[in-house]
């Protein structure tokens, strides 16, 4: 791991380079509520060198053969799985989130991306139509050129190569921004590309903020095409900076995601699976279920057992194996948690769990970003708290009656990523995800992945779909050829 003195650098054109303005940021562990490195404070000039390099790696890399693409995605996969121990470290410091969910989950996830789509360049399809007799089509896709990839903090790696790997898989170049808070893990990935032999420019990650670089990236001309993930306040100004250039855009935004539960749920795995849900990675995670609605003559079983079970939830250093809490990214991020405790309060609410930060976790970690797993009850359906994303470890409980009731419910919210309904009833089950207003519904489990699938949201939850097919049709350009007979 970096020390104090140690600088996250830019990658462009194959090497780390100094910002042009030799600003740097503190890099602060939020376990620690110290600095641990510095990186990059880069703004627009950074901007046009990284897009310079891509533009300029751009013709051999898209001509480069599919089977030579994949076996250098499939060489990167190959590698993050050989450093999976560094990487996970290297999250698990940035981040604050446990070692344990890094090395388990965000990093061998990372290496799934690229093996799923250095294998799916090789198996497209192409459409042809005899038009008539008297003419034959045929449809190409092509790679678009230089794309910018912004990805957020809470699975940097993760999320960031969800992006990269069906952009390079496709034969576009890219200049990608990770967010400043968690920098290091895009870092490290540089390092790897260059060690499997990526041709230098064909990724290039800027360093810095979203005012400077996230910016330059969306307003640049020849950037034509912006793949972000982050919180809907910024995708609006992304949406709003690409239109006036007809950018292609994707958006993965925020969410308020509804968990619910009825009656006839085993209870047992519904519970086990609602704790993991509402309270993965601290609650930062677009996809947690941050509102649950439990049918009224399980709830106060439900309410009294989801407590217990989230009590004995391990909050601890999040470099220690057996930590299943760690910190909140930030002390911004912290202060927003405890606004929306204590609007919760005044909103009426009852703290059934949690609601404060807890005892210093030990002498290394006492001035971290902590706060413990909080359950909050007898909130009205429509208050702020229960409207708003909070993204932290605090969600709500709420009785219903009826399914058209909790469908009401679940919909009574300006967004829509994901849910997850749990019942016995497959008829039940295929009816509430039907009309539940989500990009994705799980029923009977949270969080399964098939990178086949398209994801994405609805309402303000974004814009676009990634996964799959969806992904590699965004990241290339249809062109129809018409041949007369």
């Amino acid at each position: 791991m970096p020390t104090e003195q140690e600088k996250i650098r830019n990658f462009i054109d194959g090497k780390f380079v100094e910002p042009v303005g030799n600003r740097y940021l503190d890099n602060i562990e939020p376990a620690t509520g110290k600095p641990y490195s510095r990186v990059a404070d880069s703004d627009s000039a950074d901007v046009e060198l990284a897009a310079a390099a891509a533009e300029k790696a751009f013709p051999g890399w898209s001509r480069a053969p599919a089977v030579e693409r994949s076996r250098i995605l499939l060489r990167i996969a190959d590698l993050i799985e050989r450093d999976l121990e560094k990487l996970a470290r290297a999250e698990s410091i940035d981040t604050g989130k446990p070692l344990s969910l890094a090395r388990s989950l965000d990093i061998p996830r990372a290496a799934s991306n690229f093996r799923f789509f250095a294998t799916a360049i090789l198996h497209t399809e192409s459409e042809a139509h005899i038009t008539d007799g008297i003419a034959f089509n045929y449809t190409l896709r092509l790679p678009l050129g230089v794309v910018g990839l912004i990805s957020p903090w809470n699975l940097p790696l993760y999320l960031l190569t969800w992006k990269i790997a069906p952009a390079l898989a496709c034969g576009n170049t890219a200049v990608a921004k990770p967010s400043e808070l968690t920098p290091m893990t895009a870092s490290l990935l540089c390092e790897i590309c260059r060690e499997a032999g990526l041709p230098n420019g064909v990724l290039n990650v800027v360093q810095g903020t979203g005012q400077n670089v996230g910016a330059a990236i969306t307003a640049h001309p020849k950037i034509v095409a912006i793949s972000f993930t982050g919180g809907t306040v910024t995708g609006r100004k992304v949406a709003e900076s690409c239109a006036p250039m007809f950018k292609k855009v994707s958006l993965e935004l925020g969410g308020k995601n509804p968990n619910v539960v009825f009656a006839d749920a085993d209870l047992d795995a519904a519970i086990a699976g609602s704790v993991r849900s509402s309270f993965a990675n601290q609650g930062q995670v677009c996809l947690c279920g941050s509102r649950v609605f439990v049918e009224r003559s399980a709830y106060p079983e439900f309410v009294e057992r989801f407590a217990a079970a989230a009590s004995k939830l391990k909050m601890g250093d999040p470099l220690e194996p057996t930590t299943e809490q760690g910190a909140i990214v930030s002390s911004t991020q912290l202060e927003k948690v405890k606004y929306y405790v204590d609007l919760a309060k005044q909103e009426g609410g009852s703290i059934a769990l949690g609601g404060s930060a807890p005892d210093p976790i030990n002498e290394r970690c006492q001035n971290g970003y902590f706060f413990r797993p909080t359950v909050i009850t007898d909130l009205p359906v429509a208050c702020r708290v229960n409207r708003e994303e909070i993204f932290g470890p605090v969600i709500t409980i709420t009785p219903f009656d009826s399914e058209e009731e909790v469908i009401g419910y679940a919909n009574d919210c300006d967004y829509g990523l994901a849910s997850s309904v749990w019942t016995q009833n497959l008829n039940r089950a295929h009816r509430v995800a039907e009309h539940i207003h989500t990009g994705t519904v799980w029923v009977n489990c949270w969080m399964v992945r098939d990178l086949r699938v398209p994801f994405g949201g609805m309402k303000q939850s974004g814009v676009g779909r990634e996964g799959g097919d969806e992904a590699l049709r965004f990241f290339t350009e249809p062109k129809n050829v018409c041949i007369a007979k």
